[in-house]
């Protein structure tokens, strides 16, 4: 929250506002995340021992930033500029909103009672046992893709492109718990020629046996989730897994990772975006957790591309072609973050509804569990 209200109050209050007047003057440095052309950042490392202000003091900071909002955004010889920004700033809320739960989740999860976090949610017309894993395939061809509308997109969505992609096949689900288990039955991460040099280094390293939140009691999975620790549930999209983890599940099943465009050339063919969107699990549902794919989704078209868990490819996260950052500050929100990462896609069950899009790029590093990321398969036609 202190963050968001900063990020509104440096980019839209101070610049456009005329005599707006800062809540408080050592607000920039403790909450500013990154930003280095607007000023020094607090120690990320130590970010998590600061204890003031509190939430009653954050609390009315936003209400400052809110009301200095009301009146600019009321300023008609200001609202083009305004409006653009303002939007922005919404979207990066919405990040923030999601990195939240994931956070809220780590941190329950290191305490050994497991608390919870919101009580799970019944779901109709549950399955309990996923449906055999089939393909669907696509065309070669010459696509575009990438961002061409006059709405919302973030920077690294755009310019829009043409791609060139061989005949590929694409699963039509997610890789499920119970496939994550034979992975693991088979010896998956004990198992050097599965794995990326830097992903079995990692697995040593860190001592990786499973997905982050499993754990092993009296021969039976259990899972912590933001509804407490529960059986983990064979039919269930898997999540918590690491680039390295998916790309060595996939090459472990003598498959691959889709590439990002080949997931959104799919993505816009299958459906209607916001068709497939309105019918995605997101942070709405109040579930906080993926759900196995419903009998009604199971159809000759890829399902769950939008909503349960953010889907690996094999694609680096990099500019498109043509690609500018914005002038200033602005431009570190993207663009200085295209190194070592990779791209996921779709969104999760974390996610707020409505803040992804087909073309939409969230990116991590290769080693990175705490999001809410998982696995839909590909292979060469």
């Amino acid at each position: 929250m202190a963050h968001t209200s900063w990020f509104f109050e440096q980019f839209l209050l101070v610049p456009h506002l005329p005599g707006y007047q800062r809540f408080h003057d050592g607000y920039g440095l403790l909450f500013n995340s990154y930003y280095q052309g607007v000023g020094r950042a607090f120690t990320r490392a130590q970010r998590g021992l600061l204890s003031r202000p509190t939430v009653a003091d954050v609390m009315r900071y936003r209400a400052h930033v809110d009301s200095a909002m009301v009146t600019l955004l009321n300023d008609p010889r200001r609202a083009a500029e305004s409006t653009m920004l303002t939007e922005l700033g919404c979207h990066h809320e919405q990040q923030h909103q999601e990195l939240m739960l994931t956070d809220i989740k780590h941190v329950l999860s290191c305490n050994p009672l497991y608390p919870v976090f919101a009580a799970r949610q019944d779901v109709p017309n549950a399955t309990k046992a996923a449906t055999p894993l089939s393909w669907t395939d696509h065309a070669q061809g010459v696509y575009e893709i990438g961002d061409a509308t006059p709405g919302f997109a973030f920077d690294n969505e755009r310019p829009r492109h043409r791609v060139l992609v061989e005949r590929y096949g694409i699963a039509r689900r997610l890789t499920t718990n119970g496939e994550i288990m034979e992975f693991i039955a088979d010896g998956g991460y004990r198992r050097p020629e599965h794995w990326l040099s830097a992903g079995w280094a990692t697995v040593q390293e860190q001592g990786w046996e499973a997905p982050l939140y499993w754990l092993e009691r009296d021969g039976i999975w259990m899972q912590f989730t933001l509804s407490g620790l529960r059986p983990v549930e064979t039919d269930e999209p898997v999540c918590h897994v690491s680039y390295y983890e998916a790309d060595a599940y996939a090459r472990w099943q003598g498959h691959r990772l889709p590439t990002e465009a080949e997931w959104e050339i799919i993505a816009v063919d299958s459906d209607d975006d916001r068709t497939a969107m309105a019918q995605g699990n997101f942070a709405d549902s109040g579930h906080y957790h993926p759900l196995a794919a419903s009998p009604s989704a199971l159809s000759q078209r890829p399902k769950q591309l939008f909503g349960d868990v953010w889907e690996w490819t094999s694609s680096s996260y990099a500019a498109y072609p043509g690609y500018r950052p914005a002038d200033g500050a602005l431009g570190e929100y993207n663009g200085k973050f295209m190194c070592n990462q990779y791209v996921l896609r779709g969104g999760s069950c974390a996610t707020p509804a409505g803040h992804v899009r087909a073309t939409y790029r969230n990116f991590f590093p290769p080693d990175a569990r705490w999001q809410f990321s998982g696995i839909r398969l590909a292979r060469d036609v």
